[in-house]
């Protein structure tokens, strides 16, 4: 490989929505950063069948549809 034209491979904590925490390695960020996933396998409807509803962090969606309630969707 040619050197410093790859990104930097390295350890991050990702935080699922339960809670559960695991290390796995990746580009982003740097060494020993954490991610905190808002969707996962276990709450995403592809998964689960559909049981769960997606949350609304930071109301994106109230936010889209206030800001497209004339067109009539």
């Amino acid at each position: 490989m040619k050197k410093e034209i790859h990104p930097d491979y390295h350890f991050v904590e990702i935080t699922m929505t339960s809670g559960e925490t695991y290390k796995t390695r990746s580009t982003f960020g740097k060494e020993g950063d954490k991610i905190n996933l808002d969707i996962d396998p276990l709450s995403h409807p592809a998964w689960t069948g559909g049981k769960h509803k997606l949350l609304d962090t930071g109301g994106r969606v109230s936010r889209f549809k206030k800001k497209y309630e004339g067109l009539g969707f």
